[in-house]
């Protein structure tokens, strides 16, 4: 991570007063001075503030059951933000790991782990998002095909990467993806003359919206390790 957010994770210093601990010269990095914010540091350097070893404060995973008109935002807006929904210490810290639209509900994961969270939304950790989808109209019959092969968005050189279609009933599906593209659910419905009625996420991965909606748990270690695995 920036050595300015690990001086911030292994301390109480808000983001400007570790940045200027830094460019005083107050920290060292495996015994050297750097004054450099953005230079990113590992759990197994060596970083000292005033001369004392900084040791960072656990890594936190957490899901939720996001409800719809609530924003996947540290800060409220025209909706609240999820984390008004959150009661943990240093909320600032945590970050979303892969967004829902206001309207979306279900599985929202969140961490203050930079490398957890790319191994979540990379596509190249092909980290399976099962969506829950509830369409205007009755679902093509060839629909299914067409997400196995790709579908072609606008505004979007290449094709979506393979999807599962699951059929429910003629308005109801679901879809397993491995990307995330800017509300490409919504937009891959769209480019099959359809329209998404209600959007909910019910899983990423081997996890799941377990809890009442707008409720939090802490993730167990093995759910954590699941998307290394």
């Amino acid at each position: 991570m920036r050595l300015d957010r690990f001086v911030c994770k292994s301390t109480e210093l808000l983001q400007q007063q570790a940045i200027d601990c830094i460019h005083q010269g107050q920290v060292w990095v495996n015994g050297n001075v750097v004054v450099d914010e953005s230079i990113q540091v590992h759990e197994n350097n060596n970083i000292q503030l005033k001369g004392q070893t900084l040791v960072s404060r656990p890594f936190r995973y957490l899901l939720i059951n996001k409800p719809a008109n609530t924003l996947c935002s540290n800060v409220d807006g025209v909706y609240p933000s999820l984390f008004s929904l959150i009661d943990v210490e240093r909320p600032s810290e945590l970050h979303i790991a892969g967004r829902l639209d206001a309207d979306t509900t279900g599985l929202v994961l969140i961490t203050d782990d930079g490398r957890w969270t790319f191994a979540i939304t990379s596509p190249s950790g092909q980290c399976h998002k099962v969506y829950r989808v509830k369409l205007a109209k009755p679902i093509a019959a060839d629909a299914g095909e067409s997400f196995l092969q790709g579908i072609a968005l606008q505004g979007e050189q290449e094709l979506t990467l393979p999807a599962q279609l699951q059929i429910i009933t003629p308005q109801e599906v679901l879809l397993t993806l491995t990307e995330g593209k800017f509300h490409q659910v919504k937009r891959m419905f769209a480019a099959v003359g359809n329209k998404v009625v209600s959007l909910h996420r019910e899983s990423i991965s081997a996890v799941s919206a377990d809890v009442a909606e707008g409720e939090w748990r802490y993730l167990s270690v093995d759910e954590v390790q699941s998307f290394y695995t």
